[in-house]
């Protein structure tokens, strides 16, 4: 009686946990697609925020620390990581960059994925410096291209399609030469240039998580 008592007990246990294998684990991860509607709203350009389905990252054109001009058609096709910063930031912009060597190595052999840094501060950050700052951080031509051009463009870009700047005059506050605050964010672009995902780029648990999603994007059909 007590042997079959304890073999319906175990039954009762390794049922659940055989069924969370099976269909729990085996069932993959599916990244969201992120719309301004999604966002937090003083991220997002006001005209914007009612947006709840078909975004995609809009037409841009800028130099990179090559002086090759680069388009969002450089993106197309590809996993995509985006950020925003400036050369002379002390602040997270030098942690942020040393995860996102982190994410460069993991990747690169894989023309399939792009890193692309915008600046803030295109005053300062001319293609020389972006040159100097690149190889400093081991950047590789071709694919993490630290991006310089028209500030109003630049920081139309982040608030109308990434949605990584906040205006400074929320906290009175502002980076180097910039009317906004930039993000610690790190953002993730599908192939077909929608938003699906936005990870800290100061926190090493959210950049490991940025690199798994990733590679389930690579896989994405």
């Amino acid at each position: 009686m007590k042997r079959i008592l304890f073999l319906g007990i175990l039954f009762m246990i390794l049922v659940p946990i055989g069924y969370y294998f099976l269909n729990g684990e085996s069932q993959a991860k599916i990244l969201p697609v992120i719309n301004p509607i999604d966002v937090q709203e003083e991220m997002v350009d006001p005209e914007m925020l009612r947006i709840g389905m078909g975004h995609r990252i809009g037409a841009f054109r800028f130099q990179n620390q090559d002086g090759k001009f680069i388009t969002e058609a450089d993106m197309k096709g590809k996993v995509s990581v985006v950020e925003y910063f400036f050369t002379t930031c002390k602040s997270i912009c030098p942690i942020m960059n040393s995860q996102m060597q982190r994410v460069q190595k993991k990747f690169i052999a894989n023309n399939k994925v792009g890193i692309f840094s915008f600046t803030v501060d295109p005053e300062v950050d001319t293609v020389a410096q972006m040159k100097r700052y690149a190889s400093a951080h081991y950047a590789k031509e071709g694919q993490w291209h630290f991006l310089t051009g028209e500030k109003a463009a630049l920081y139309a870009l982040a608030r109308k399609s990434f949605f990584v700047l906040k205006p400074a005059e929320a906290q009175n506050l502002g980076d180097a030469g910039s009317d906004f605050i930039h993000t610690n964010n790190f953002v993730l672009i599908d192939p077909q240039l929608r938003i699906r995902g936005y990870y800290d780029g100061t926190n090493p648990k959210e950049v490991t998580d940025l690199i798994n999603d990733i590679e389930l994007l690579l896989q994405e059909r």
